[in-house]
């Protein structure tokens, strides 16, 4: 086996040669990656032995060429500096359009052609012709769908989560969990209503929102997330910062859920009590907040649980999944997450994967910590769901002591 810590420089190359090299690399990946998600659905169906009539190849040519102009213009326009939200539209429509059409030209596509050639059906321009039918049906029919599930109110995904060091005062405690709800160029004002409706069904002792609320400003998306105001919670409603936050003034939405009547947990954590018994309910910003340049922004675990019992459960918000390597390092009980999406259009969730440590549902980490990774409520950008629904959570706190008790 090699010692990755023994690799050293070819001859003749500078020491940080190799890592310069990837580098430069990865400043063409922007532009080398919207090439093929419209080249290679071009030559999928359009090129690959169909021999369509000239008009129909140069019709379609020059429709992926414009989409591949257009794209990035409406996504810088849309997101960039000027913030038009018609580009936006245009821009993530696009986008996560030729990603279904990209990833059902390789996949359905290719496996498609060789059942038929095994089949013997046809000869080749039959085949290819039957592809490309084929190709653009199902990704119509996934677009469509992936419409509909963005744009519904999310199911509400119902589990028991114990927690071992939880006092059976607090046994049965309902948590509803909220997250990247991202209010944006589309406007979902009746949305957001609606979605919070569905939360005050569940009679939550915690709603907790983990970022991720808009993108735009707060001021900009006020109306969008005002029916925040309306959610009701026994206990507290609580919020913290997530990624998107720091792209459009984190202090804004700070300050309209403080106005809103949510507490912005911003390294600190409150008390949740009941039968005796206590569960500490704590936040920290997100882990981007300290590169954002605004002061005192930062995710800082000791910060939150400073004051705290050490023997009492602990129940931390933190918008990323990757924060439970410090959860657990804590010995945190509980962390609820968001960020993925569940990789809302499949298969990205295999790419968000390598950035986090779960994608989606309950998993364990260290001795005793435990990470609920939410799908998200709402969506970012492509307003498409592909196979990673969206969701409202709800956890319901089991203590140990409750069998012994009863």
């Amino acid at each position: 086996m090699t010692d990755p810590n023994n690799t050293r420089p070819a001859a003749g190359e500078a020491p940080g040669a190799s890592r310069s090299r990837l580098q430069r690399l990865m400043r063409y990946i922007p532009l080398i990656a919207p090439l093929l998600l419209w080249s290679v659905p071009c030559w999928v169906l359009l090129y690959a032995g169909q021999h369509w009539p000239l008009p129909v190849v140069m019709t379609g040519t020059a429709l992926f060429a414009l989409g591949l102009v257009a794209m990035p213009l409406a996504m810088v326009r849309g997101h960039g500096r000027r913030q038009q939200d018609w580009a936006a539209i245009v821009g993530d429509t696009l986008l996560g359009s030729m990603w279904v059409l990209f990833t059902w030209s390789v996949l359905f596509g290719v496996l498609l052609r060789l059942a038929l050639t095994v089949a013997g059906v046809g000869d080749g321009q039959d085949r290819a012709r039957i592809v490309t039918w084929a190709v653009l049906g199902l990704a119509a029919v996934l677009l469509l769908w992936g419409y509909a599930e963005a744009r519904r109110v999310p199911r509400v995904r119902r589990l028991e989560v114990p927690l071992p060091r939880l006092g059976v005062g607090l046994d049965g405690t309902r948590v509803v969990l909220i997250t990247d709800t991202h209010y944006g160029p589309l406007d979902r004002a009746r949305w957001s209503a609606r979605v919070c409706e569905t939360v005050n069904s569940l009679e939550a002792d915690l709603v907790c929102h983990t970022g991720d609320i808009a993108d735009g400003t707060a001021e900009r998306r006020r109306a969008q997330a005002a029916p925040l105001g309306t959610v009701q919670a026994t206990r507290a409603r609580v919020y913290v910062t997530g990624n998107h936050e720091y792209y459009s003034g984190a202090k804004g939405w700070v300050d309209l859920m403080d106005e809103l009547g949510w507490e912005p947990l911003r390294n600190r954590h409150l008390l949740l009590e009941r039968g005796g018994d206590t569960l500490v309910v704590a936040g920290v910003d997100d882990v981007t907040a300290e590169s954002s340049g605004l002061a005192g922004h930062r995710a800082h675990l000791a910060g939150a649980l400073q004051g705290a019992d050490p023997d009492l459960p602990v129940l931390l918000l933190a918008h990323q999944p990757k924060f439970i390597d410090r959860a657990a390092a804590h010995g945190i009980d509980l962390q609820l997450s968001g960020h993925t999406h569940g990789g809302q259009i499949w298969p990205f969730h295999y790419l968000v994967r390598l950035d986090q440590p779960a994608v989606a549902g309950l998993s364990h980490h260290g001795a005793r910590t435990l990470l609920y990774t939410s799908r998200g409520t709402g969506f970012w950008g492509p307003p498409f769901r592909v196979f990673a629904p969206s969701e409202i959570t709800l956890l319901v706190l089991r203590s140990p002591q409750r069998s012994a008790s009863s």
